[in-house]
């Protein structure tokens, strides 16, 4: 039954039938009317083109294959500090194998690294012993929705819109989902009032909500918390007795010069709140930022303010899963820990690390112009994430139409988009929005190049569209 409910929207029914049509183009070139499919549906850089930072993979190349530092030719096709850095993490992995098991937690020398990286990006101590190693941030969230649900009287607080994991695991795990609604009108601000609201209407309905979601920088928004209002939510959690989990996977992409990232832990710990004041996790991904990697499966969440016996617990639940991959560990490691000033690789790993999220900044800059400038839609700056979600303000005739079909009319919109220009976006309601409001999410990602192609194909398809259906 759980497994009925939940909904997965950006691997969904519009990707599925976007697969379908790469297949036709592959066996029956030039039949549709564009010549390949542009995936903007999901988070996923390399698949559209961004190369991997040279650093990490250096590195991960002589951890998987020691035999390599043994060799002379290595010092002139690796870096010096690719090289020492490998030697390092292979000092600190048991047997130097990468092709083992570890610690359910992951490698306690690689735990330290993220402890550290922590450490300096925050200006409070962090331990390895709070840091769990995930395959990227997904199994985190699913640990702490199967530690925190007991059934569907518990309840979870999710921003909406949301990223659809969230909804998905607390659906699989049997609780329920409680909304706070982001304000639109305000580039998708949090306002405590509206949780307060939202948590009051669902006590009174007899639901124990037990944590609240944050994802900042947000996804499928793309807005930067400012810091007075990460101050006032960690004092909403505290008061109301609330898990803090915050979903902080996009903290290396901010595309504005006013917003900055501050990690809810380091916000709790300059307000003066303690280990034992709050129960706050923060995940992390070597998914997203300026690297990308989404196929290595690497990130972990950090807890803190948890009890011992539920610690325990946590650990049970990671121990089930053995451990989490290693080459996603050792990542997890480089990118909490990148080449600092002086290293030999340094000079070339900021280059491509700039170079990455200046292109970012551009891309989410042109295409929320583009949206922008189309009759009946409105889309909000990108200030951080991966993404843009315009508001589409749909003429009554193609609502009329969608219902015909039997579809949501955001959806009606993105597969008729997808099967006139092989564009992927995912419709805002799988991601949850106000009722009577439609929406695309969009990613950034297509290469630079190809960006002014997407919004001419993009114009053509949505002109036509409002001309057909114009009421």
């Amino acid at each position: 039954m759980q497994v009925l409910k939940c909904e997965y929207a950006v691997r969904g029914e519009i990707v599925i039938h976007a697969q379908r049509l790469q297949q036709q183009l592959q066996t029956q070139p030039g039949s549709l009317p564009f010549d390949e499919i542009l995936y903007c549906n999901i988070g996923n850089p390399q698949s559209l083109g961004q190369k991997p930072v040279t650093f990490f993979r250096e590195v991960l190349a002589l951890c998987d294959h020691p035999s390599l530092l043994e060799k002379e030719e290595t010092k002139s096709l690796f870096s010096a500090d690719a090289i020492s850095r490998a030697k390092e993490i292979l000092a600190a992995i048991p047997g130097r194998a990468t092709g083992a098991y570890s610690h359910s937690q992951g490698i306690k020398g690689l735990r330290d690294a993220i402890a550290a990286g922590i450490a300096s990006r925050d200006g409070f101590p962090a331990n390895a012993d709070d840091i769990f190693v995930t395959d990227g941030a997904s199994p985190g969230v699913h640990m702490m929705m199967q530690l925190l649900l007991r059934d569907e009287k518990d309840g979870i607080l999710c921003p909406i819109p949301q990223y659809p994991l969230y909804s998905a695991s607390i659906a699989l795990h049997g609780g329920t989902l409680v909304p706070y609604y982001l304000d639109e009108k305000t580039g998708w601000g949090l306002e405590i009032s509206d949780l307060k609201k939202q948590l009051e209407d669902a006590r009174s309905k007899g639901i124990d909500v037990r944590a609240l979601v944050v994802i900042n920088p947000g996804n499928p928004t793309g807005q930067v918390l400012a810091e007075d209002n990460q101050c006032d939510i960690v004092r909403f959690c505290k008061n109301e007795g609330l898990v803090l989990l915050a979903d902080e996977v996009y903290q290396e992409n901010i595309y504005v010069d006013d917003k900055k990232f501050n990690s809810f832990k380091k916000i709790a710990r300059s307000i003066g709140y303690g280990e034992d004041d709050l129960p706050l996790v923060s995940f992390q991904s070597v998914s997203k930022g300026y690297y990308g990697e989404c196929g290595k499966r690497g990130g972990y969440m950090e807890i803190t303010g948890f009890s011992a016996p539920v610690r325990e617990q946590v650990y049970k639940i990671a121990s089930v899963n053995l451990c989490s991959n290693i080459t996603g560990q050792i990542l997890a490691s480089l990118v909490m820990n990148p080449p600092k000033v002086g290293d030999e690789s340094y000079a070339a790993y900021k280059a491509e690390k700039d170079g990455i999220l200046q292109s970012l900044a551009r891309r989410a800059k042109a295409l929320e112009d583009a949206f922008n400038n189309l009759e009946g839609i409105s889309c909000n700056k990108a200030e951080g994430a991966m993404y843009l979600f315009p508001q589409i303000h749909l003429p009554q005739k193609a609502i009329e139409a969608a219902k015909a079909a039997n579809k949501a009319p955001d959806a009606f919109y993105a597969l008729r988009l997808l099967e006139s220009t092989g564009i992927v976006v995912v419709p805002g309601s799988g991601f949850g929005q106000v009722p009577g409001t439609w929406h695309i999410r969009c990613t950034i990602l297509p290469q630079e190049e190809k960006i002014p192609a997407v919004i001419t194909r993009f114009k053509a398809f949505h002109e036509a569209f409002m001309a057909e259906y114009r009421d």
